[in-house]
C-alpha cells in the first residue's frame, strides 16, 4: 500500500486578517479582496510601508494557536483519549507576541516551550517536535507529519503554526526594501512590487487511514505527495531557473504515484516580488513543460499577505478548502500579464474546480523549497 494511501486530513481550522475561522478565509479568497491596512498594533511611523494585513483583535500567539489546535481537534471530533495520543508538530519562530510565561512552564528555548505548553493546554500526549526553518517550516512539518504516518511510526499528529505580524520581523522586511511600495501584492503581475505581511494561524489534524477508520472519522482531503528540495544557490534568491522548486514537484508527483497531468491547480508560492515569481515560473515550465502555462494558478497571498513560518499550512488549508467546494481562489492585484510569468493565473473571479489533485508551493531564503500535493475526498 502506497505512503499516500495512509495520510488523512480530518480537521482543520484557520485564522488571518480575513476573519476567524474556515469560513472567513474561503470567503475572503474566493472574494479577491486584499485584507491590507494600515498597521495598528505597533509603531510604523519610520517605515518606508505602513501597512499588513492583521486581525484587529487577537491574543497572544499562544492564545491563538491553543484555539486553532482545540478547533481542529473538534473539527475532527477527537475525544481527550484521541488527543492524549497525538502528536504535536510546531511551525512558528515564536516572537513578542509568543508564549505569556505563567509559572509553571517549561523553561529553556521559547519555541519549544511554546509546544510543550499547547500540547500541555490542548490535552495533546504525544511528542512534540518544532519548525524554524523560515517559510517552509509549517509545510516542512506537515511533510514530516505525513512521512512518519505513512511508516506506520504514528496514528496522529496535530500540525500547528502561527505568524502574528510584530516590530522585528517588519522592520528587517521594510529595512530590505522587500515590501511593495503601493501596498499590493501583486503575483506574476506586471508591475509587481514585493510582499506584504500578514497574520497567519491554522492547525491540521493528519491521522492514518487505518486510525481514522477505527474511530469512524470522515477525511477531508489527503496529503497524497510531499517534496523537498535545496537550490544551493544563494543565501537570499531563489534559482532563476527554479531547478530546486521543479525537483520538488516532480519528488511530490513522485510520492503520489500520478503523472503531471494529474495537477489541476496550483496554489502558488508567488510573494508579488519581481524575481522570486519568475524563478517560480521558470520552476513551473522545468516541472510542467508545456501545460505549465494551461494549469489554473493563484497565489492566495495577494489577499491574506504572508505568514512568513505559518504560509504554508494556512495555503495548505485554503487549497483543500477550494478542493472542497469546488472553487479556484483569486489571485489579487494582478494588473497585467509578465512575459516572465507565462502562466494561467486566476483573476477577476474564482474558476471552478474541475480537479481532484492540487498543489501548494513555498519557498524560503536559503533555498528551500517544498510542494504539498493534496487529494479530495
Amino acid at each position: 500500500m502506497a505512503e499516500r494511501e495512509h495520510v488523512q486530513i480530518t480537521g482543520v481550522h484557520a485564522l488571518s486578517a480575513l476573519g476567524r475561522g474556515t469560513d472567513a478565509l474561503l470567503a475572503g479568497v474566493l472574494a479577491g479582496a486584499p485584507a491590507f491596512a494600515p498597521v495598528r498594533r505597533f509603531d510604523t511611523t519610520n517605515r518606508r510601508v505602513t501597512v499588513a494585513a492583521t486581525l484587529p483583535e487577537v491574543g497572544t500567539l499562544a492564545d491563538e494557536l491553543a484555539a486553532a489546535v482545540d478547533a481542529a481537534c473538534r473539527a475532527a471530533g477527537l475525544d481527550r483519549a484521541h488527543r492524549a495520543e497525538s502528536a504535536l508538530f510546531l511551525a512558528t519562530h515564536g516572537g513578542p507576541l509568543s508564549l505569556p510565561a505563567p509559572s509553571g512552564v517549561d523553561g529553556g528555548s521559547e519555541v519549544p516551550a511554546l509546544a510543550g505548553h499547547l500540547a500541555r493546554r490542548c490535552g495533546l500526549g504525544g511528542r512534540t517536535r518544532v519548525y524554524t526553518t523560515a517559510c517552509v517550516s509549517a509545510s516542512t512539518a506537515l511533510a514530516d507529519a505525513a512521512t512518519l504516518l505513512g511508516r506506520g511510526d504514528l496514528d496522529r499528529v496535530v500540525v500547528a503554526a502561527g505568524y502574528l505580524v510584530e516590530p522585528d520581523q517588519y522592520a528587517l522586511f521594510d529595512a530590505g526594501r522587500a515590501f511593495a511600495a503601493d501596498g499590493a501584492v501583486r503575483p506574476f503581475s506586471a508591475g509587481r512590487q514585493g510582499l506584504l505581511l500578514g497574520d497567519g494561524i491554522a492547525a491540521v489534524v493528519l491521522e492514518s487511514a487505518a486510525a481514522a477508520r477505527r474511530r469512524g472519522a470522515t477525511p477531508l482531503a489527503a496529503v497524497a505527495g510531499w517534496g523537498r528540495a535545496g537550490d544551493a544557490y544563494h543565501p537570499c534568491q531563489p534559482d532563476p531557473r527554479g531547478h530546486g522548486l521543479a525537483r520538488a514537484v516532480a519528488a511530490a508527483l513522485r510520492r503520489a504515484g500520478l503523472p503531471a497531468e494529474a495537477v489541476g491547480y496550483i496554489n502558488a508560492n508567488a510573494t508579488g516580488t519581481p524575481y522570486s515569481d519568475a524563478s517560480e515560473a521558470a520552476a513551473l515550465r522545468v516541472a510542467f513543460g508545456r501545460r505549465a502555462g494551461r494549469i489554473p494558478v493563484s497565489s492566495t497571498k495577494s489577499v491574506h499577505g504572508h505568514a512568513l513560518e505559518a504560509s504554508g499550512l494556512l495555503e495548505l488549508v485554503v487549497t483543500v478548502l477550494a478542493l472542497r467546494h469546488g472553487k479556484l481562489p483569486v489571485n489579487a492585484g494582478f494588473l497585467g500579464p509578465d512575459e516572465s510569468c507565462p502562466l494561467d493565473v486566476i483573476t477577476d473571479a474564482p474558476r471552478p474546480a474541475a480537479t481532484a489533485h492540487a498543489l501548494t508551493l513555498n519557498a524560503a531564503f536559503g533555498g528551500a523549497n517544498t510542494a504539498l500535493l493534496v487529494g479530495a475526498q
